[in-house]
């Protein structure tokens, strides 16, 4: 099998494919009764390493999510144990803010332990979450507030700054602003679930970004199918950018990097499709 397209994220080689966690960890972004599902048959370590293993010799090798949530980090030891494949953790940890953080800056024995678990973990690309971000965000000074004050301390802990963030302002300002980030995480997707502006305005901050740009949601939390979901934005991002899936099976994995592949190659993907009794009358003899 051919390697997978990767790119760089901070001079570290990623996969453009990128592991989603929120299937593994029960937030659907659909109904509570889904997210127990989740809990009750996915999220369990083995059942998740079952399907990291797939992406790991699948050549995909990179995971996003909350990295300190359990039974995910264990899961990922056990994939790498499996199959020898190196992986590399994008985490979006959430930092404590209050009304007095954007004057005062971050209570650093809050967010000094948070880091120091990032670091054990083995995080090596570290973007503090939208629930940090998004606040910070200044549409009057244009730029993130205490954006270089937390930056800095993620260096110090051997990491690379990202930004994960749900607000198209936050690309736009870290970029004006010189913030010391390697990458973003942005919402897109062809039906703009979640997304705060219009798709083809999202699509231009992203070819216009100066760093990788990671998007997630290309699916809209299974709200649109996988074909017509991964040929959208594997078609309308930059070589250099990257896209999250989340998957609930091994097989779900093993379609999505195939579909992936085929999409990148321009060729029709060896897949089986679903089958259902309307489709008899369109079948070759």
């Amino acid at each position: 099998m051919d390697a997978f397209p990767r790119t760089e994220i901070g001079g570290r080689s990623v996969s453009r494919l990128i592991i989603g966690t929120n299937w593994f960890l029960g937030f659907s972004h659909c109904t509570p009764a889904k997210d127990a599902y989740i809990h009750q048959h996915v999220r369990d370590r083995k059942t998740i390493a079952d399907i990291l293993e797939v992406f790991f010799r699948e050549g995909v090798d990179t995971v996003v999510g909350l990295i300190q949530f359990e039974p995910l980090h264990d899961a990922i030891r056990d994939a790498e144990d499996r199959t020898g494949v190196g992986c590399t953790i994008i985490s979006t940890p959430a930092f404590p803010i209050s009304p007095a953080t954007p004057a005062q800056g971050f209570e650093l024995a809050e967010v000094e332990p948070i880091l120091a678990r990032e670091a054990e973990l083995g995080t090596h690309i570290c973007m503090p979450h939208q629930s940090t971000t998004d606040p910070l965000i200044d549409r009057c000074t244009r730029e993130m507030r205490r954006g270089d004050e937390l930056c800095r301390m993620i260096r110090d802990h051997g990491m690379i700054p990202g930004l994960s963030t749900h607000m198209p302002e936050a690309i736009v300002y870290a970029d004006e602003t010189g913030l010391d980030v390697a990458t973003y995480i942005a919402l897109y997707n062809a039906m703009g679930f979640l997304m705060q502006l219009e798709v083809d305005w999202v699509a231009r901050i992203i070819h216009e970004a100066q760093k990788p740009v990671l998007t997630i949601k290309p699916m809209a939390a299974g709200q649109i199918r996988p074909f017509q979901a991964l040929t959208f934005v594997w078609n309308t991002i930059r070589d250099q950018d990257m896209v999250s899936v989340g998957t609930m099976s091994p097989r779900e994995a093993a379609e999505a990097v195939e579909l992936s592949r085929s999409i990148l190659a321009n060729r029709r993907a060896g897949l089986e499709l679903q089958e259902t009794r309307s489709k008899a009358s369109v079948k070759r003899t």
